[in-house]
């Protein structure tokens, strides 16, 4: 397990590091000069050579990726011009933990009710069940983020007046006011996510109670309940958590969508 987990640490090291460099590659191919939309049209040559060289872009282009990535590594990200100079790293961090918090918050809701919702549909193969929960479930995954989104910001946000049509995260709010800020951008992020783990549920579950082994504990009069919950579930929700977690991944990632519709 050790050994696994080390090969697969250092596979996404490698992602990331041939991943820089082919962003940073991009970079150094896009028209125009960094210092000179810096300092705007007007400033004058000295300036931006003056900058140019400040910025180490006179240097070779391995030895400026040579220099971000020691920076990055060291934990010096740079400054942002567009923020008044301020530091990289603390911006980027404090907006990370908000995606991470609305990731965890969407996690927390769509696993339940997805894994529910597959259990009820496998154990409920071919039935109307079955596909009332099939429809449902691929129905929405087939609308993008965005207009789920507004969708609960219009029925929701501005008809009922349930939730805040825009989330926004400060130190001082209670718990309550923290969910109920984040609880409409997670439902729609669980609506993605839910078709797939809905599904991966289904079809482990379909699986498992046709082995032998399941017939075999009914027929000795175990009760159905403590089938399922006892050996069924216990193998059907392997491939669904390797499912969940690389669901976490997007999340982090893919969340800039619904983080734009409700301004978060």
């Amino acid at each position: 397990m050790l050994r696994y987990l080390i090969r697969r640490f250092a596979l996404l090291a490698v992602t990331l590091l041939l991943t820089s460099v082919v962003i940073f590659g991009l970079t150094q191919l896009l028209p125009g000069d960094v210092a000179r939309l810096i300092l705007g049209r007007d400033a004058r040559p000295e300036a931006v050579e003056n900058l140019r060289e400040d910025l180490g872009l006179n240097d070779p282009v391995p030895m400026q990726y040579a220099n971000w990535l020691s920076g990055f590594v060291q934990g010096n990200w740079g400054t942002s011009f567009t923020s008044g100079r301020a530091p990289i790293r603390p911006l980027v961090m404090d907006r990370l933990g908000n995606s991470l918090r609305l990731a965890g918050l969407t996690l927390l809701i769509s696993i339940p009710i997805s894994i529910l919702l597959g259990v009820l549909a496998g154990l409920n193969e071919n039935k109307w069940v079955d596909s009332l929960i099939s429809v449902l479930t691929l129905s929405v995954v087939g609308l993008p983020e965005f207009v789920t989104g507004l969708v609960l910001i219009n029925v929701l946000a501005l008809g009922l007046g349930w939730f805040p049509a825009s989330s926004s995260l400060t130190p001082n709010m209670t718990f309550g006011d923290w969910i109920r800020q984040l609880i409409l951008p997670a439902v729609a992020a669980t609506f993605v996510l839910m078709a797939y783990i809905v599904r991966m549920t289904r079809a482990g579950v379909i699986d498992e109670m046709k082995k032998p082994y399941v017939r075999t504990a009914i027929l000795k009069g175990m009760p159905q309940r403590q089938v399922i919950f006892k050996h069924v579930l216990r193998n059907a929700l392997l491939p669904t958590i390797t499912v969940i977690a690389l669901s976490f991944g997007w999340l982090i990632g893919g969340l800039i969508v619904i983080e734009n519709v409700f301004s978060y």
